[in-house]
Parts: structure tokens; C-alpha cells; sequence
């Protein structure tokens, strides 16, 4: 006999519908010891997305991307954050999305690509999953000199960092991308540097 779930949507209200939607759901939980309790909850969603941590492993360095995030800067930081490449779906399969990123942004085309992992960044209220990728890299690679889609507001500058400065970056706080510090420990704990 199959187990009745302990979570049913009682109601569902769209509260905004933009680039992505913000939904009001009211839904009645019930806990472990069977009280009843409800629960109101906003979610936002602008679908799943991919990203790619690009990766010489002949010379223990990696490309990343900088660019402006709104979000960060409201919060009174620098908005210019460094970020794995990464994009929104958009109807292509994740690992046609990671690539295509990595070229709109950075220029290169990796030769070889391996999943990591996916993760939700913030699963209290966002929807988006993020499928992530390591793609590997060397100078034969480049195909052009990324930057970013013009037309879609983007102006991404290229970061070019040792492994061992990155990770000394999350440590002291100058990356704080919550997918680029994923991966980039992902890399390390894997010994990714030493295999293509």
C-alpha cells in the first residue's frame, strides 16, 4: 500500500511573472508526531540551469568569470562577483548548456567533460537545480574571446587563477559563488588536476 504524503498543496497564487515567476504556495504539513500544521511559502522560479568549472590541469589553473550581480551589491558588497561559467537551460540538455556557456563566456571549448554533481543553491526558496560540470582545457582550446552575450546585458571579464589561489579565494572570503566554491572543491577533493 503506498504511503500517503505528509505534504499537500492547499493553494497556489502566482504574485509576480517576469523573467521568472514568484509563487505563493499554502501548504498543510503534517509533522512527525501527526499534528496538522500549515504553512505559507514563496518560491521563485526561472528554471534549472548549468554550470562548468573550466580547468588546465597541465598548468593547475583555471578560468573563471567576473561580472556584476545585483543581489550581492544590495546587501552592501561588491556586486562584481567571481563565478564559475553558467547559464539558464533554456530547453537544451544540461551538458549542451555547460558547453555553450563556457564559449558565449570565456571562448573556450573543453576537450573533455565530466559531470560533478547537481545542486539546489538556496532550496528554501528558489527552484532552480544547477547541473555542474568540470571541463578540461588547454590553449588549443580557445576559440574566441568570450566576454558574454552583448545583447543579453552581459559584460564578463575573464579570470585566469591558479588552483591553489582559488582555494586560498574561498578561504579568505574573494569567492563566494556558492556553485564556483562547490566545484572548485569538488576539483580538489577528486584530484582533478592530475587526470584529463
Amino acid at each position: 500500500m503506498p504511503e500517503t504524503s505528509p505534504i499537500a498543496i492547499k493553494s497556489k497564487k502566482i504574485l509576480a511573472s517576469a523573467w521568472g515567476s514568484l509563487t505563493e504556495y499554502v501548504l498543510g504539513v503534517k509533522r512527525a508526531d501527526g499534528a496538522p500544521v500549515q504553512l505559507v511559502r514563496e518560491i521563485y522560479d526561472h528554471g534549472s540551469a548549468a554550470a562548468i568549472l573550466l580547468l588546465d590541469s597541465e598548468r593547475r589553473v583555471m578560468t573563471l568569470v567576473r561580472q556584476f550581480r545585483l543581489p550581492p551589491h544590495l546587501n552592501g558588497e561588491d556586486g562584481n562577483m567571481i563565478e564559475v561559467c553558467a547559464g539558464l537551460l533554456d530547453g537544451d540538455d544540461p551538458e549542451t548548456c555547460a558547453k555553450k556557456e563556457a564559449l558565449e563566456e570565456t571562448g573556450i571549448v573543453p576537450s573533455s567533460l565530466r559531470p560533478a554533481f547537481e545542486i539546489y543553491a538556496s532550496p528554501g526558496s528558489l527552484s532552480e537545480k544547477i547541473h555542474c560540470f568540470v571541463g578540461f582545457y588547454d590553449a588549443a582550446c580557445r576559440r574566441g574571446p568570450g566576454g558574454g552575450l552583448a545583447e543579453e546585458g552581459e559584460e564578463i571579464e575573464l579570470v585566469e587563477i591558479g588552483f591553489d589561489a582559488a582555494l586560498d579565494m574561498i578561504d579568505n572570503g574573494h569567492i563566494v559563488d556558492a556553485k564556483t566554491v562547490a566545484l572548485i572543491q569538488h576539483a580538489a577533493l577528486k584530484g582533478l588536476l592530475s587526470t584529463s
